[in-house]
């Protein structure tokens, strides 16, 4: 298998990345931006917020991602992309997102076969599978170093990013990262059991008549604190976007396929692991857990802060497994202090912020 893209190779990327148009069937708000980007081997769907002229007029621009020194307003503004968990969609950050809009130009991914994209031409839905997706899609952009945000398997895709890459990551955010957990909490397994062969299909033939609005209450059940902090307005949405990928051909064969490729990331070791990419990482790193997360254990909170060598941590009690949906200013506030702080950092040191400094040389062999 390939080693990690490197930046020489962005160049000829970017010719093969022209976007399209929106893709059939898409949920995209009033302010949003969602086109393709076409790569060797898959397509990926990006979301963004539409960019204002400083009047409040739309600036027209389907590209956030800055140049180096862009501006808006008076206030600089770097890039920021949000890579979704195991069963999301860019989609996910749409609160954060817009909470953020004044301070970074951020963009939403859709990994391959979630969301908008359509799977890998290479069936590859391992953790460096998607892992590679994203660092091919920072190449293209050309556009330096990004703040990188992950939640739940995007936050495993993403420390294995910025372990591998230190170049393309000014600063890494992981909401809840499905990082490995052995044994998972008890809450946990019917997701994991999902990896095992014939349990997918067999959920699919019980579950069958189920109304998308019973499917979608149990998914908010399983990944919120609170389900009851859901509007009955981003409910229905919600059940809406569900059902349209539910019915997608590949829908079942994308979660199967990741839910094994994160199973198989935590049995791996020695330079893959996870914890040892953890240790790797250079890059100023939020750590968010929530209190009543099903998914991953709050007690994994004190080993993450204990392995990203340069990390605080954001504690919240009542979130579960989504906090950037279920408390947007929260994650918003810590978030912005994580990124002025590093630019603090780097103006003192009068280098480049960190990770920015190091042409990455790891692989993402497995």
């Amino acid at each position: 298998m390939s080693s990690t893209e490197q930046p020489e190779t962005s160049a000829a990327a970017a010719r093969a990345a022209a976007p399209s148009s929106t893709p059939p069937g898409s949920r995209v708000g009033a302010r949003e931006t969602l086109r393709t980007v076409s790569l060797p081997g898959l397509t990926l769907a990006v979301r963004a917020l539409r960019d204002e002229a400083p009047d409040g007029a739309p600036a027209g621009s389907d590209t956030p991602f800055p140049s180096r020194g862009a501006r808006s307003g008076a206030r600089t503004r770097t890039g920021a992309l949000y890579v979704h968990g195991l069963g999301g969609s860019s989609l996910n950050w749409t609160a954060l997102m817009g909470e953020l809009a004044p301070d970074v130009a951020g963009e939403a991914l859709d990994l391959p076969g979630f969301g908008d994209s359509p799977p890998p031409d290479d069936g590859d839905y391992s953790v460096s599978g998607h892992a590679r997706a994203v660092i091919r899609y920072l190449d293209t952009r050309a556009a330096g170093p990004v703040h990188l945000l992950g939640n739940s398997l995007g936050g495993a895709v993403t420390t294995r990013v910025a372990a591998v890459r230190p170049d393309l990551v000014r600063t890494l955010t992981l909401i809840s990262p499905a990082l490995p957990e052995i044994p998972p909490q008890r809450t946990a397994w019917p997701t994991a059991l999902m990896a095992v062969p014939g349990i997918a299909a067999l959920f699919g033939r019980l579950t069958r008549d189920w109304p998308a609005e019973r499917r979608t209450g149990g998914i908010l059940g399983l990944c919120y604190g609170d389900p009851a902090r859901v509007s009955p307005e981003d409910f229905a949405a919600a059940a809406e976007e569900y059902d349209r990928r539910m019915r997608l051909p590949y829908f079942w064969d994308a979660m199967v396929r990741s839910t094994r490729g994160i199973m198989d990331a935590y049995t791996l070791g020695g330079q893959h692991a996870l914890w040892r990419q953890a240790e790797r990482v250079l890059a100023p790193t939020l750590l968010i857990y929530g209190g009543r997360d099903q998914l991953v254990a709050f007690r994994m909170a004190r080993r993450a802060s204990a392995a990203f060598r340069d990390s605080r941590l954001l504690a919240l009690p009542d979130a579960g497994h989504v906090a950037m949906m279920e408390y947007p200013e929260i994650v918003a506030s810590a978030v912005r202090e994580l990124i002025d702080d590093a630019a603090t950092a780097a103006r003192r040191s009068n280098t480049p912020a960190a990770g920015t400094a190091a042409q990455g040389t790891g692989n993402l062999e497995r």
